[in-house]
C-alpha cells in the first residue's frame, strides 16, 4: 500500500481559509457576523447590518445590505454612504479588495470578485458614485477593474480584466499563465445587457455598448458600438430624439 499524506487534509483546509479571509481569526470573525446577521429579512436585517457589519468592513455612512449577500475578505471591502445591495449579491475582495461609491446600487446576484491568487499589483474593483451594476453582473478584478461614475450596465455584463495564454499547442492553457492588464470604464457609459468587456479594453466617458456585444478594442468617447467583436455604429452628437418619441425622466 502506498502511504498515506496525512497533511493533505490540514494543507487543504489551509487553502481554504487563506482564499476566505485575511487571517483565521478573521475568517472566525467575519462568519459569526455574517451568520448571525446575514439571513434577518425586511428592514429590520437591513437596519442591524447597516450597524454589525461595520465590526468586520467599512462602511461609511448609511448602506443598505438585504438578507442573503455573500461576503469574503470583509476587511478589504468599503462601502460608501447610500450603496445597496440586493440579495444574492457575491463580494469577494480578496488581495486587492472592492471600492463602491456614494449611492451606487450593485442589484441581484451581481459577482464582484478579485479573484486575485497570484499577487497581481494592479487587481481591485473600484466603482464610482451613482452607479448601477446590474442582475447577474460578473465582474473578475485580477488586472484591475475601474468604473466611473453614473455607468449602468444591464443585466448578464460581463467584465473580466483577465486572460488565459494558450500559444503553445502542445501544453495545456491552465500551464500556460494569464494576463491581467485591467478594465476602465468612463464616467457615463451605458453597457447593454449580455456584453462582455475584455480584459486590456478602455471605454470612454459617455460610450454605448450594445446589447450582447463583445468588447475587444479600446471603445472613444461618446460613441455607440456593437457586434461580435464590437466595432463602432455611430458617434453621438447631440442630436435630438425623435419629436414623436415619449421621454421620461
Amino acid at each position: 500500500m502506498e502511504p498515506t499524506n496525512r497533511s493533505q487534509p490540514l494543507s487543504d483546509v489551509q487553502l481554504y481559509l487563506s482564499r476566505q479571509a485575511s487571517s483565521v481569526w478573521r475568517y472566525v470573525a467575519e462568519q459569526f457576523v455574517l451568520g448571525v446577521f446575514g439571513w434577518i429579512p425586511s428592514i429590520v436585517g437591513i437596519g442591524l447590518r447597516a450597524l454589525f457589519y461595520r465590526l468586520i468592513m467599512r462602511l461609511e455612512g448609511m448602506v443598505a445590505i438585504e438578507k442573503g449577500v455573500r461576503i469574503r475578505f470583509a476587511d478589504q471591502i468599503r462601502l460608501a454612504t447610500g450603496v445597496y445591495l440586493d440579495e444574492g449579491v457575491y463580494l469577494h475582495a480578496c488581495p486587492g479588495g472592492i471600492d463602491i461609491g456614494e449611492g451606487t446600487l450593485v442589484m441581484h446576484h451581481a459577482e464582484l470578485h478579485v479573484y486575485n491568487f497570484r499577487d497581481l499589483p494592479h487587481a481591485g474593483i473600484r466603482v464610482g458614485c451613482e452607479s448601477l451594476i446590474g442582475e447577474f453582473n460578473v465582474l473578475r478584478g485580477q488586472g484591475g477593474i475601474t468604473i466611473g461614475d453614473r455607468v449602468y450596465t444591464s443585466p448578464h455584463v460581463q467584465l473580466a480584466a483577465v486572460n488565459h495564454v494558450f500559444s503553445d499547442p502542445a501544453r495545456p492553457f491552465v500551464e500556460q499563465g494569464i494576463t491581467a492588464e485591467g478594465i476602465v470604464v468612463e464616467d457615463d457609459v451605458w453597457i447593454g445587457a449580455a456584453a462582455v468587456i475584455t480584459d486590456g479594453v478602455h471605454i470612454g466617458q459617455g460610450a454605448v455598448i450594445a446589447a450582447g456585444a463583445v468588447v475587444t478594442k479600446d471603445v472613444p468617447a461618446h460613441t455607440v458600438v456593437g457586434g461580435v467583436p464590437a466595432q463602432p455604429i455611430k458617434a453621438i452628437t447631440g442630436d435630438d430624439p425623435p419629436p414623436d418619441l415619449p421621454i421620461h425622466f
